[in-house]
């Protein structure tokens, strides 16, 4: 397995300083609500985004188109959006190097591919470890620009030919759809926006939708199903509100919820929240 590439160089006053193979940045971090540890070495980042006078990088032309970050396992293409993303949160590495180990788990024991789907599936990290623990997936997400980007980092990790379904479509109709046509799947990701829209101008708010999802989720399962992985960015939506809603829709599978970290040399940062469902 290829060395980690990414690390939390440090963080603080509402920023955090990282570094994604030889390109270090600056952004954004509200949860860093502590002093910097080097506040010496931040000046010296290759570029910075802020939004205090509305969307942009500092630093621009030092920042290249695209390059290439290998981390937990998995190569991405990274490249600096509008938004201040890069095409990877490295908050989910270990949710990805479980998936791909609870899916190659699975295969062995039951000598056959697990069917995994990935909804809301951005750039395709979760979906690339379930390919790599040997797992038929179905890659799902509204934008077609990030179902393109999920296709190329398949392919930089030589899964071009894996059997993988690229959708673009609004994740409660394709489920619909899935369900009409009798498809189920034995381990599902899903990680929902708080606020996000659809192929078609469709909008999904958290608050308002997650019981539907949660709902088309569990209809979804096979009838020997492994597990499901729900993730969150949404602030206020802590461990035990996942866990409250994930153990009620799942009252006799296995729950385990924790922080998603940023991790390095830094203090570790939080960003979000996981919880696994494991049957």
């Amino acid at each position: 397995m290829s060395e980690e590439k990414y690390e939390l160089v440090d963080s603080g006053d509402g920023r955090k300083f990282e570094r994604f193979a030889d390109v270090t940045l600056v952004r954004p971090c509200s949860q860093a609500m502590w002093r910097p540890d080097q506040p010496e070495a931040w000046s010296r980042a290759t570029a910075t985004f802020d939004r205090e006078d509305g969307n942009q990088w500092h630093g621009r032309s030092r920042l290249p188109e695209s390059w290439i970050l290998d981390s937990a396992g998995i190569r991405f293409k990274l490249s600096g959006t509008d938004f201040g993303h890069l095409g990877i949160f490295p908050e989910q590495r270990a949710q990805w190097k479980w998936i791909r180990e609870t899916i190659r788990a699975a295969k062995a024991s039951r000598g056959e591919a697990p069917k995994a789907l990935n909804l809301f599936a951005y750039s395709g990290g979760s979906t690339i470890a379930a390919a790599q623990g040997g797992a038929e997936v179905c890659h799902l997400d509204a934008s077609k620009g990030m179902v393109l980007w999920a296709r190329e980092n398949a392919a930089l990790n030589g899964l071009a030919e894996h059997p993988i379904r690229w959708i673009t479509d609004d994740a409660h109709k394709f489920c619909e759809r899935e369900l009409r046509r009798g498809r189920r799947y034995d381990a599902i990701v899903f990680d929902p926006p708080t606020f996000g829209r659809g192929a078609n101008g469709e909008t999904y708010k958290i608050e308002r939708d997650l019981e539907k999802t949660l709902a088309l989720v569990k209809a979804l399962l096979s009838e020997r199903p492994v597990f499901v992985l729900f993730s969150s960015h949404t602030p206020g939506l802590s461990q035990i509100v996942a866990e409250n809603i994930m153990s009620q829709a799942f009252p006799q599978a296995k729950i385990e919820t924790g922080e998603m970290l940023l991790e390095g040399r830094g203090r570790p940062c939080p960003s979000g929240i996981y919880c696994r469902v494991m049957f």
